[in-house]
């Protein structure tokens, strides 16, 4: 009877190891950041499936004077941050896919390579 147990144990453990796992291409590719309203108050936002080797332009602080900040690259590309509109200059920043950066990271714009 023990014998019969540990059998059937051990298939469902086999049975579960030869499943296909999930894959990360059915989560929407995502980048993430936080930025100050009008009123002062920390916000987040995200882009959802960005384009590659785009400019894209921070929407919330695009008209004004702020940057947005603590980015989260949660796409399989690598995102270059830019402290000015345009992705002009230097990257000032570099993020590996899935990776994050600090409040201290600041920009304007991003592209992803």
């Amino acid at each position: 009877m023990r014998s019969r147990t540990v059998h059937v144990a051990l298939a469902g453990v086999l049975a579960l190891a030869l499943m296909p796992s999930g894959t990360a291409s059915a989560d929407p590719q995502e980048f993430s950041y936080l930025y100050y309203d009008d009123q002062q108050e920390v916000q987040e936002s995200r882009l959802i499936e960005p384009p590659e080797a785009e400019c894209i332009e921070i929407p919330e602080v695009a008209a004004g004077t702020g940057s947005a900040f603590r980015p989260w690259n949660w796409t399989g590309s690598i995102a270059k941050t830019y402290d000015e509109s345009g992705c002009e200059g230097a990257a000032s920043f570099s993020m590996g896919p899935y990776g994050k950066g600090s409040d201290r990271v600041t920009f304007r714009s991003v592209v992803f390579i």
